[in-house]
């Protein structure tokens, strides 16, 4: 093999990491369509003012729950969405608002994550909003009540106000529906201290003279309004929209484009139905994992996309109580609480295709971040770590590489020797590598290595809410954006000018002089890339940089004895 076929798949190799960028960029634009303004999402049924169908169908008595489609809604009476009171709930992590009308969760905001970098304001993620809504809503769908095809039930409360004090660990909202046929309602909302799991729970306390049935319904909705994307691109390629869970398929999304073309409508035991956003989730989990739900997905008459669920039928005979619950889990994507939350929860933090990678990737730097408290210094270690782990694989590379570009001026004289001859040329060139035990391709090698490493590390950094504002030191305040002032892609650039003049040149002018704009280019095309990343490249070409001039250093020491 030649120095120009060397030349050709190192420029190869190169132009592979560039479509990879260039597909992930492509992924984001199939994920991230347009959002539609306010004309197109809204259905000629609401610019008339008729209420939205929020109530998923109600089951029949022996057959599965079936989604409402959004041409044919239920019956509603015209109301607003909200004409209940409002019930604020404080912990040490959560502020949320409850309505009475249906006892709907309209606003949550988590307290310990700013909205922006250096805001005073907590992200919000429920809000009642009419151009960003974005609710939780559970009930009993029944004829007798409290929620019907026809509404939500109206409860009512013994105060308005709750907030977790220092020595409690849990803080119990509950409220109350009562019919005059005499069946009584309690529903109740558990928070916990340090957690975004919500526990609901229903008791039925039927007195009527006749026995109650209905089904536990929880449900989703939202408008298709992406939060709004911080600069750069650490946002690319994120998911936006609803996913659930089966034991055939632990992670399924369903995008709103989906819901568009066709209303969902499954029915497997277990599971959990979810919307995810960057960054952070929300999730509904039914009571047990044997039973059996209904997952439906629909769009309201006023745009609301809505993922959720309907469980089996529940009965309380007269005179008796019957009981049921469920789960939400609203707040950012910590992988550990989300499998505390359910089986397979976790999976909606989308690590991309090297996701195997990513997991060890950032269980590194999580135990390195326990220590030494820094994430920008945890990729530091982390990069070293990767560093040593392939040192010998390495070492094998840049000695042939070294050896490959000692071999040069025989290199050279050969072509002199040989002229135009190219056949003769290429098997005395052989012949030579053979000799001198030299292997052009291992010099690939650790191309090959960063690639796969460099995308894990990336979906690290933007799926990793633990990242998420992160500082380094100095002029980095949060490693998931674009460096401000440019300096990390520069030094990532020069990094990679300085390890390439170690490498033997091409004997091509042509290819010599595309090799030496090849820095140039990187640093450009990934100058809005996350600081974090430029941080691992440069500090990944600094250490390639100084094994390969050891190994070079050592080569000549060896040549001279």
């Amino acid at each position: 093999m030649t120095n120009i076929m060397l030349n050709y798949l190192r420029k190869a190799l190169y132009l592979l990491l560039f479509i990879l960028v260039f597909f992930l960029y492509q992924a984001w634009e199939v994920e991230h369509p347009p959002t539609p303004s306010a004309q197109t999402t809204t259905t000629p049924v609401a610019e008339k003012s008729i209420a939205s169908n929020y109530m998923p169908a109600a089951p029949a008595a022996t057959q599965p729950a079936q989604p409402v489609t959004t041409s044919q809604p239920a019956p509603i009476a015209s109301q607003p969405v909200s004409r209940g009171q409002h019930i604020t709930v404080t912990t040490d992590v959560l502020a949320v608002t409850i309505d009475t009308r249906g006892g709907d969760i309209i606003d949550t905001q988590l307290l310990n994550y700013p909205s922006a970098l250096h805001a005073t304001t907590p992200v919000v993620l429920f809000n009642n909003d009419p151009a960003t809504r974005y609710i939780a809503q559970s009930g009993l769908l029944s004829q007798q009540g409290p929620d019907t095809t026809e509404g939500q039930a109206l409860y009512t409360t013994s105060q308005t106000t709750y907030h977790l004090e220092k020595a409690e660990n849990q803080l119990v909202v509950s409220l109350y529906w009562t019919n005059k046929s005499g069946i009584k309602v309690t529903k109740t909302y558990t928070f916990h201290r340090n957690s975004y799991q919500i526990e609901v729970k229903y008791l039925i306390d039927n007195q009527s003279a006749r026995a109650w049935s209905g089904n536990l319904y929880t449900q989703l909705m939202r408008t298709n309004t992406p939060p709004t994307a911080h600069s750069g691109l650490v946002s690319l390629a994120t998911y936006f929209g609803a996913a659930i869970s089966t034991p055939e398929k632990k992670f399924e999304k369903i995008t709103f484009k989906q819901m568009k073309e066709m209303n969902l409508d499954k029915t497997v035991q277990g599971g959990w139905a979810a919307m995810i956003q960057h960054y952070f989730i929300s999730a509904w989990v039914p009571p047990t994992v044997n039973a059996t739900n209904t997952y439906y997905s629909r769009i309201t008459s006023d745009g609301l996309y809505t993922i959720g669920m309907i469980g089996q039928p529940l009965t309380a005979p007269s005179g008796t109580q019957a009981a049921t619950e469920t789960k939400l889990y609203a707040g950012p994507a910590i992988a550990d609480q989300l499998e505390k939350t359910a089986p397979g929860l976790k999976l909606t933090i989308d690590y991309g295709w090297f996701w195997f990678i990513s997991g060890i990737i950032f269980w590194m730097m999580q135990k390195i971040f326990d220590v030494v408290g820094n994430w920008g210094w945890a990729i530091v270690l982390v990069t070293i770590i990767i560093k040593l782990m392939f040192y010998k694989l390495s070492a094998k590379s840049y000695r042939s590489m070294s050896a490959l570009k000692k071999m040069q001026p025989r290199i050279e004289a050969l072509k002199q020797r040989f002229g135009d001859d190219k056949q003769k040329m290429t098997q005395a060139t052989l012949d030579l590598y053979r000799q001198e035990k030299v292997n052009p391709m291992s010099g690939c090698l650790p191309l090959l290595i960063q690639i796969p490493v460099f995308i894990a590390l990336y979906w690290v950094l933007v799926e990793s809410v633990e990242l998420r504002q992160a500082p380094f030191i100095l002029w980095i305040h949060d490693l998931t954006q674009q460096d401000p002032y440019y300096v990390l892609p520069v030094l990532m650039g020069i990094s990679m000018f300085i390890q390439q003049r170690l490498n033997p040149p091409p004997p091509d002018p042509v290819q010599a002089k595309v090799m030496m704009l090849m820095p140039l280019i990187f640093t450009a095309m990934f100058a809005n890339f996350p600081a974090g990343l430029m941080l691992y490249w440069f500090v990944n070409n600094t250490l390639s940089f100084l094994q390969q001039w050891h190994i070079m250093h050592r080569l000549d020491k060896e040549i001279r004895k």
